[in-house]
């Protein structure tokens, strides 16, 4: 059997190549329209704009010979955009049509009641059954939701197909107020919205299905009388984050700051002290994985200014971690323009499709989104559509762009003393027991501040196309003392994207707090994550305990 994948060079597609062949395939890359020819089984991954992703196919002629290979009856798999681009077209890009396979048009959320994207583990409710189905087994067994309803998947989307009860709408996810279809399913043609290859264990065994099913039987289906699912299934995630350094001795190790400062301080007599060596980053994020981690996040702190861009360190361990990872891994630090040791000039987009490449599904932008946000500003709210941000989102869609905040408090007497500026009356006065606040940006690391609230900011960069905020907090950095709930109620008031809570976790009542009070979509948490004060496991347990929808540990294959 022949398996090609459709590769149109938008986004991350090496984790779906290692999920295939974990599951005991190869796959080979579509190269030309005759290889689409001889495909037995062809799988369609997609991320990106709806728009690009057509225009990619109709400049190659792939357009052609995927409609002409879905009429041939062989078996097609479409992933995310690869799903949408069956359609007849999407609002996100008016005037293109799409293969028009299922007569629908995707649709944006509603963005005045939830966070846009949909980002996160949610269910997929199954609508279809086949009829030839053994009496007693569970529906759709062999295809979705082989560990029963419970089952969740990885979502990460703006625009969606809404759920009209179509004979080829094979499962339906709600979303706020809103019911989409999360899989089609006719005939030879099955496609998912969320994406098996970063949704874990539960997300290879809709792949194996997809693979094992015969070439030559087209399977019979019928509407299922189940209940459509009426209740959101997104789930609370919890984030395991990474800080990558070298050492001392240039071997690369996971450290941990205390308010941003990485060196061991404990013995005075050591002078600057070792850097932390929390563990070796694959290592820890297999192991994270196998833990039950929703995410994995890497925050390159190293500049490595004087590597080459195919020799940096951190590709590496992207290509190595995604082997056996398989849930979204982020990556962050020197997504920025750089220039080689060579003196040749590489746009941000570029150093950005190399992490892609090798494997992460988003990148986090720090200092130079702080840059753009104040660019923006002086222009009077006006993109210039150079920016990192706003190049990376056009090629590889928002959900791919991530600004990692680092903010700190600057505490006044009066709002009047800081009138440029987004000021909170804050429960926690000052060291002069001042009674307000405002969050400052800073960049490199928190070594620079700059005249630029958090507001400010996060406004500026949501404006410019990032689709998520990695929310930290310099004054709880290491502290255990709980997350700065005042920091996120007020970005989470600012944007309508998802805010991923960060700094200050100490034990597993402060996810619940920042999630009770705040009603953040992630929660995200290193130091007691790596020295195993807190097992990852332990918090899901006592979230799922007080009812938070957690995405439950799942069965190897």
């Amino acid at each position: 059997m022949t398996v090609y994948l459709l590769d149109y060079g938008a986004g991350n597609v090496r984790s779906l190549v290692n999920a295939v062949c974990k599951l005991g395939y190869s796959i080979r890359p579509v190269e030309s329209v005759e290889d689409i020819e001889k495909a037995d089984k062809l799988i369609f991954p997609g991320v990106g704009a709806y728009g690009a992703a057509m225009q990619r196919l109709s400049t190659t002629g792939y357009d052609v010979a995927l409609k002409k290979y879905i009429a041939s009856g062989k078996p097609f798999m479409g992933i995310c955009v690869g799903m949408q681009v069956l359609f007849d077209g999407s609002e996100e890009s008016p005037g293109v049509s799409g293969l028009g396979v299922f007569p629908a048009t995707v649709k944006r959320f509603d963005a005045s009641t939830k966070a846009v994207p949909h980002m996160g583990w949610n269910s997929a409710v199954e609508q279809q059954q086949d009829e030839d189905a053994d009496e007693g087994r569970p529906s759709n067994a062999s295809w979705i939701n082989h560990e029963g309803r419970d089952s969740k998947y990885y979502f990460v989307h703006s625009y969606a197909v809404p759920a009209t009860d179509q004979d080829w709408e094979f499962s339906t996810t709600q979303y706020g107020s809103e019911r989409f279809v999360s899989a089609v399913r006719q005939r030879n043609v099955f496609a998912t919205q969320f994406h098996p290859e970063k949704s874990g264990w539960t997300g290879l065994k809709v792949l194996r299905s997809f693979l094992e099913c015969s070439s030559d039987v087209v399977p019979r289906t019928r509407r299922l009388s189940s209940p459509r699912p009426t209740v959101d299934g997104l789930t609370k995630r919890i984030i395991a984050c990474l800080d990558v350094r070298a050492n001392d001795a240039g071997d690369l190790v996971v450290t941990k700051g205390d308010q941003y400062d990485v060196r061991d301080r404990t013995d005075p007599t050591v002078g600057t002290g070792e850097v932390r060596n929390l563990g070796k980053p694959v290592q820890l994020a297999r192991t994270y994985f196998e833990m039950g981690a929703d995410e994995i996040t890497f925050l390159n702190i190293t500049a490595f200014r004087n590597v080459p861009l195919s020799d940096l360190p951190m590709l590496e361990v992207l290509e190595r971690t995604s082997e056996s990872v398989f849930v979204p891994l982020t990556i962050g630090g020197g997504i920025r323009d750089i220039v080689q040791p060579d003196g040749t000039s590489v746009p941000a987009l570029e150093v950005a499709g190399a992490y892609f490449r090798s494997g992460a599904d988003k990148v986090s932008i720090g200092s130079d989104a702080v840059y753009a946000a104040e660019q923006y500003i002086a222009n009077g709210g006006t993109a210039t559509g150079l920016t990192a941000i706003e190049q990376i989102a056009r090629v590889y869609g928002s959900q791919a762009v991530v600004v990692s905040v680092d903010p700190r408090r600057v505490y006044v007497a009066s709002p009047s003393l800081a009138s440029t500026h987004n000021v909170i009356r804050t429960r926690t006065p000052g060291p002069d027991d001042e009674r307000f606040c405002w969050y400052e940006c800073t960049v490199k690391g928190g070594r620079e501040a700059r005249d630029l609230d958090v507001v400010q900011l996060v406004v500026a960069v949501a404006a410019l196309g990032a689709g998520e905020i990695l929310l930290n907090c310099m004054d709880r950095d290491g502290t255990n003392s709980g997350f700065d709930h005042e920091l996120v109620d007020q970005v989470r008031a600012a944007v309508t994207i998802p805010v991923i809570a960060s700094s200050g976790a100490g034990n597993v009542e402060h996810f619940e707090d920042v999630f009770r009070e705040t009603g953040v979509e992630a929660a995200l948490a290193a130091g007691i994550f790596h020295r195993g004060e807190v097992p990852i496991g332990d918090v899901k347990t006592y979230l799922a305990e007080r009812r938070y929808k957690i995405r439950p540990l799942e069965p190897a294959l």
